[in-house]
């Protein structure tokens, strides 16, 4: 664009201000937290069921449910127990801890499923 265009555009430009550094506040405003209700939902299902597989498990190693011929599947149930309430835990905590406003926890650590 030459010279000549630029001035007959019409354009009106000011100097800036020798204390703007080119911020301005609300960019560094935090917006507030996205809940991610999906997420939370799946864990508490997880936290859930994990739950009562571990109850199971639990309740056929002590010999409480009488299983003469499977005794070999008790372990399972009782390890896909651990391995399911864990996770469910483990979000849950962090949900919780974030909807709390205790610091160092937010809903950003968890993953969200919207995407």
């Amino acid at each position: 664009m030459s010279a000549r265009n630029a001035i007959n555009s019409g354009v009106r430009y000011s100097k800036l201000a020798s204390d703007d550094d080119g911020y301005i506040d609300l960019q560094f405003k935090k917006s507030p937290p996205k809940v991610p209700y999906k997420a939370i939902a799946l864990a508490t299902v997880l936290f859930l069921i994990g739950s009562i597989l571990i109850i199971i498990g639990s309740l056929l190693l002590a010999g409480y449910f009488e299983v003469n011929d499977h005794r070999d599947r008790t372990i399972p149930v009782l390890v896909i127990g651990i391995l399911v309430f864990l996770p469910g835990f483990y979000h849950l905590r962090i949900a919780y801890y974030a909807s709390k406003g205790y610091r160092g926890f937010s809903y950003d650590d968890i993953p969200d499923f919207d995407d």
